[in-house]
């Protein structure tokens, strides 16, 4: 693999326009005027360089992105949407690797570099989905990086032979084991937690836990989910995805969960879909909590919408948190970026020397503009080599 160097770089966080050398798939060089030497050059003079987008929260074993309109069958209510997810699989031919692939192509088009898929673990699709994903991730890559989370999408507890499937998956090399309301869905939530934390202790792997319940249920969840983080010594590994309990609670009592989180080293991750309950990110952050985002859902059996473009997320996600000042909207774009990389475990990672080479230029003069405007990305670099320009595959 060639040098790359692009040349008249304004970089997200930097003060002044800089080339950026990049060798052997890591950001080798950044600086004024650096040596073209050897390297393909490209002038990105006017563009804003980003690291590459990070999607940490995807479902690409449900995705029907790519094929012919499916209208949406399903109720409104959770218990609704996993049942239609659950009866018509099947019949639609989920999980389908070339759904996943379309699904990832875009995403590669719109700047994203890594995602992590929550996929899901049954003893009816068994292990179908692991690979269907797997062979998506094989067929693009070079361009993005794909990690997984084994999810007990219809119950852990409650579905007997889950939980050998989810070792089963893990022992296979998926990087994460996902749980889902211990209580509201499991209905048993130490037992729930013992089985999750109990895998992530046996395989050395991270964790990452749907939590839709609201209210007291829900925090007293999240505050079982801190503690057990502590007890095993899984600060920084742990994610809860959702959250929507912080919606219904007092200040006082977020502040709480919040200060809980921050001492355990647990992340959250927010998809800030539909009208459910945005975390309060700004508390969170300013706590000291990682803060990721992600699609969830993208064109599958739970909902029609997504589109695959992280900035789009992240723009929904200031939009849902009625952020207006440039430094608060920044506050998404760290989450589709920064926050999400430290969710996935990506380090080093970002605009500086020695990270990998994974960048994304789009035009526009600042990090609010680019996810208030969406341009198109005019440039998208995976470890040092040009994957993707004015949003097409190359």
């Amino acid at each position: 693999m060639g040098d790359l160097l692009l040349t008249g770089a304004h970089l997200w966080g930097h003060d002044s326009p800089a080339d950026v050398r990049m060798r052997a798939g890591v950001v080798d060089a950044i600086g004024s005027a650096l040596d073209p030497s050897g390297a393909d050059v490209v002038d990105v003079a006017g563009g804003l360089v980003l690291p590459g987008l990070v999607e940490a929260h995807c479902h690409l074993d449900k995705t029907l992105f790519g094929r012919a309109w499916v209208p949406h069958s399903a109720g409104d209510a959770l218990a609704e949407r996993i049942h239609n997810d659950r009866t018509r699989r099947h019949e639609l031919g989920l999980p389908d690797p070339d759904r996943a692939t379309a699904l990832l192509t875009q995403m590669v088009a719109a700047g994203t570099t890594y995602v992590r898929s929550h996929t899901d673990i049954d003893p009816e699709v068994g292990l179908r989905g692991v690979e269907a994903v797997r062979a998506a991730a094989e067929q693009m890559a070079g361009r993005v990086t794909v990690q997984q989370v084994a999810f007990p999408q219809h119950g852990l507890v409650s579905n007997p032979g889950t939980a050998d499937l989810l070792a089963a998956a893990l022992e296979a090399g998926v990087e994460t084991v996902g749980g889902i309301d211990p209580a509201g869905l499991d209905g048993d939530p130490v037992r729930h937690l013992d089985i999750v934390f109990g895998l992530a202790e046996r395989f050395g792997v991270g964790v990452d836990i749907h939590l839709h319940d609201g209210g007291s249920l829900g925090a007293w969840e999240l505050g079982l989910i801190a503690e057990r983080t502590k007890a095993t010594g899984l600060a920084g590994r742990v994610a809860v995805s959702h959250a929507y309990t912080f919606g219904d609670l007092s200040d006082a009592q977020q502040g709480h969960l919040i200060d809980a989180l921050a001492d355990a080293g647990v992340a959250i991750v927010t998809g800030a879909v539909y009208d459910f309950p945005v975390p309060p990110v700004k508390r969170l952050r300013a706590a000291g909590v990682t803060v990721a985002t992600g699609h969830d859902g993208i064109r599958d059996l739970w909902g029609p919408y997504g589109s695959g473009d992280m900035l789009d997320r992240a723009m929904h996600l200031a939009y849902r948190s009625t952020f207006r000042r440039d430094e608060d909207i920044e506050l998404a774009l760290h989450a589709a970026t920064y926050g999400g990389a430290q969710v996935l475990g990506v380090a080093p990672y970002g605009l500086a020397v020695g990270a990998p080479a994974d960048l994304v230029v789009v035009g526009a003069g600042t990090a609010a503009e680019a996810v208030v405007t969406r341009p198109v990305r005019d440039l998208v670099v995976k470890a040092g080599r040009v994957v993707a320009r004015a949003g097409e595959l190359v």
